[in-house]
């Protein structure tokens, strides 16, 4: 395991995470949505094949999924980025007043 991987399995906030990386961020924005940004950075982390990098690179690499991560949630919200399972079955269970008042009995 590299040095800076190990480094990173100490953080846990967020603000750690941007701070290593020496990412400018809002702290309103990480109030909000610090779980969906680290969630979102693992997931990207997953789709790279980031094996064969050196330090440098692999650094790189880890900061630009950071930073992609982050303006995730500062140009979205969480219910549009669905990364938790919450928001994505949220769309499955969605209605309307109207679908509600439907399946109420007719007053009569």
């Amino acid at each position: 395991m590299s040095a800076m991987i190990q480094k990173l399995t100490q953080f846990s906030a967020a603000e750690e995470f941007l701070d290593f990386f020496g990412i400018a961020y809002e702290q309103t924005v990480i109030n909000v949505y610090r779980l969906h940004i680290l969630k979102r950075f693992y997931q990207y982390l997953r789709q790279e094949n980031l094996g064969e990098l050196d330090e440098v690179a692999l650094f790189k690499q880890y900061r630009a999924l950071l930073l992609r991560a982050y303006e995730d949630f500062v140009h979205s919200t969480a219910a549009k980025e669905k990364v938790f399972k919450v928001f994505q079955d949220a769309d499955a269970k969605s209605f309307t007043l109207d679908k509600l008042k439907s399946t109420l009995p007719a007053a009569g």
